[in-house]
């Protein structure tokens, strides 16, 4: 654990005003400096922090013979009976004209509310218009002026300040001198500084004391979690929460994701919190990776892992949709993304979300709008340039396509932790399932959930894109309420889940011709295939048109080689490619244009067997390369007699495999045309379905070629 300080070694009592001078001595003493030397300042710190910072100025530089005017806007005297009290701002220029232009003496004035000057997109008010030209009248005027961080400024008044000091939060190591003995008996015996300071490095000095005084409990507790949570509680405002997401029980799958985040990031937390010497603090501190780029597809939950990853840390999420934050106003994008940060740096620990990073922050010279983008670029980099070490905020963007982001982002000290969340495989969709069978109590039986996981490994029917873990969850929420509708309290089977996937599908309405056709077509591919040594095994095929594009398929399982292909699988593909045509040409006595894509993608494979693999079956070929700029261009010329063989070679490999097709068509022509009639009848067949069908010990064929 983290060194605990004796309790005698705290402060007994506090004024806010000791608290202030204890919390920021050095920020005083800078201030005091700049006024000394005539420079106006302009002070940003919290409002309730104001008063109390001037009041130390104040009594600092009294000893140094300064005086002061605060200029509030307040009149010093009550308006007659029956007489309208005046506006706060026509007092104030009244007092700043009279401060301006009255009697000349050496003093220095304050401004505690600049921020009524503006509107709230940092224009000037009606008002702030006579005031601007009162303050710079006098040159020889030295200002104090105090802007709160939700409100920004414009340029014309902050240039009035050569000297700028920013105050948020306390830093680490003068926490311990704004403790009490009696509030650090809430936390146990001795005060443990940096796990108190995770909960309270946003907040101001004056608010850190009214927390810490309002904690209840007992002292001296065996378990401090209680006092630490009324702390997080009391941080948070507005909208901010902390998420009760747990990592490893509420997010399915994904083994690899959850383990990288462990070890880069939480475990290292969790060893911070064990350290107790300041040196090794800071240096772990410094390993930590403050921006992170989660990508992936749409859908796979890039957001919800941030938000577990909050959960873990005890940190309250800001979710902010990047094409929210542009405006068309100048600067006020900008603007934007620097209250988002100051929110979450008064709350920390803290993660700021950008979903869709990319709509603000793609690569500059590719930005089509206004381009406010390279300026909201420039902002989010500075806001993160500006976190202190010890401040746990972690900015985390989430976008669909990292590779258009601007590299200024994905440089080391920036956005360097990069975290690629794919479609969930075989194994996720299982977690997955089995996580919302048991959240929405679906009653998943065995089958049901073996083939949810099968049936979700293709693209999604009527799109074309794979199953995330959005549309599994949509999955087993239509389950839920379609229990729900019927009462069924028994356990949710095979034929419950394709309902719920496709009983809403615009399919087409194929005609008992059209089908036959289909059928034909499908048949004839997963004939081929049954009979093909490398091809891997059928799970399911399908006439219903419930794919994007095509009237039928026929979806295969995962093979289990992904990274090694061998000749043998490619002829075997190409036979395979074959087998609806030649199965229409051997039924129906004639072809349809379903097989167009089968041919075309025959053709490319053949072809990159020869000319790309070398693998047409005269060694003595040349390979032709491609040039990597143009697909179609061969990066060395060759002759005419070398690709006229190069061309003899794909159409050799071609014909050998349509050959080989008819050939397995024939001889299991019976077999052939029991698999298209069980499908005519059933519309789908999953692998047990036609099992029968096939000998188990079918005889495999040669790849021929």
């Amino acid at each position: 654990m983290s060194a605990r300080l004796p309790e005698q070694e705290l402060p007994v009592e506090l004024t806010p005003f000791a608290a202030v001078e204890a919390a920021y001595p050095t920020e005083l003493g800078r201030v005091c400096e700049a006024l000394q030397r005539g420079l106006p300042v302009m002070v940003e710190a919290d409002k309730e922090l104001t008063p109390f910072f001037y009041k130390c100025l104040r009594d600092r530089l009294k000893r140094e013979g300064k005086q002061f005017l605060y200029l509030d806007g307040r009149a010093a005297q009550e308006p007659p009976p029956g007489m309208p009290a005046p506006s706060l701002m026509s007092t104030l220029i009244a007092q700043l004209r009279e401060a301006v232009r009255g009697a000349v003496r050496e003093r220095i004035v304050v401004l505690p509310h600049l921020d009524l000057l503006t509107t709230s997109s940092g224009g000037l008010t009606t008002e702030a218009r006579e005031v601007i030209p009162l303050l710079y009248e006098n040159p020889e005027m030295v200002w104090v002026g105090f802007k709160d961080p939700s409100f920004p400024l414009p340029r014309v008044i902050e240039n009035l300040f050569p000297h700028r000091e920013s105050i948020l939060g306390v830093s680490r190591e003068r926490l311990r001198y704004l403790v009490t003995q009696r509030e650090s008996r809430k936390f146990g015996r001795g005060l443990q500084p940096y796990a108190l300071y995770k909960h309270v490095s946003g907040v101001n000095a004056v608010r850190l004391r009214r927390l810490l005084g309002a904690i209840t409990g007992e002292d001296y507790p065996a378990d401090a979690r209680p006092a630490y949570a009324q702390l997080r509680n009391a941080t948070l405002s507005g909208s901010l929460s902390v998420p009760d997401l747990d990592l490893h029980r509420d997010i399915g799958g994904y083994v690899k994701v959850k383990e990288r985040l462990q070890r880069e990031l939480l475990d290292v937390l969790a060893h911070k919190d064990t350290l107790g010497d300041a040196e090794q603090v800071k240096q772990v501190e410094s390993l930590l990776p403050r921006g992170m780029i989660f990508w992936g597809p749409p859908g796979t939950g890039k957001t919800l892992f941030a938000k577990a990853m909050a959960s873990a840390l005890g940190a309250a999420v800001t979710v902010v949709s990047g094409p929210e934050l542009k405006s068309r106003w100048v600067g006020e994008s900008e603007e934007n993304l620097r209250q988002i940060f100051v929110r979450a740096r008064q709350a920390a620990p803290s993660i700021i979300v950008f979903d869709e990073l990319d709509s603000f922050a793609s690569a500059r010279g590719t930005y089509t709008g206004s381009g406010v983008e390279h300026s909201m670029v420039n902002q989010l980099l500075t806001e993160m340039d500006g976190f202190r070490k010890e401040e746990l905020v972690f900015v985390v963007g989430t976008t669909n396509f990292v590779e258009s982001l601007d590299p200024a982002l994905l440089r080391p000290g920036r956005f360097e932790f990069q975290l690629c969340i794919p479609y969930p495989n075989s194994t996720d969709r299982r977690a997955i399932l089995s996580i919302y069978d048991r959240k929405l109590g679906l009653g998943l039986s065995e089958r049901a959930l073996e083939y949810a996981v099968k049936r979700t490994g293709d693209l999604v029917e009527g799109t074309g894109s794979r199953y995330s873990g959005d549309h599994l969850q949509a999955l087993c929420r239509a389950l839920a309420r379609r229990r729900l509708r019927e009462g069924n309290p028994g356990p949710t089977e095979p034929i419950d889940v394709e309902q719920a996937l496709t009983e809403y599908l615009d399919r087409p309405e194929l005609t008992a011709a059209e089908e036959k056709v289909v059928a034909t077509h499908e048949a004839g591919h997963a004939l081929c295939a049954l009979h093909c040594p490398h091809a891997p095994p059928i799970d399911r095929i399908s006439i219903r048109g419930d794919l994007a594009g095509s009237l039928g398929f026929v979806q295969y399982a995962d093979r289990a080689h992904r990274y090694v292909v061998t000749r043998g699988q490619l002829l075997d593909n190409l036979c395979m490619l074959f087998g609806g045509r030649e199965a229409e040409a051997l039924l129906l006595e004639d072809v349809s244009i379903g097989s167009a894509q089968d041919l075309e993608q025959a053709t490319e494979i053949a072809r990159a067997l020869v000319q790309e693999f070398g693998m047409g079956g005269d060694a003595t070929l040349a390979v032709q390369r491609f040039a990597p700029h143009d697909a179609r261009a061969p990066s060395l010329p060759l002759s005419n007699a070398t690709l006229e063989q190069l061309d003899a070679q794909v159409r050799h490999l071609l014909e050998s495999q349509r050959q080989r097709a008819r050939d397995i068509l024939q001889r299991e022509r019976g077999l052939l045309l029991a698999l298209r009639d069980l499908l005519l009848e059933r519309k789908v067949l999953d692998r047990e379905a036609f099992a029968h069908l096939v000998p188990s010990a079918a005889p495999k064929e040669s790849s021929r070629g």
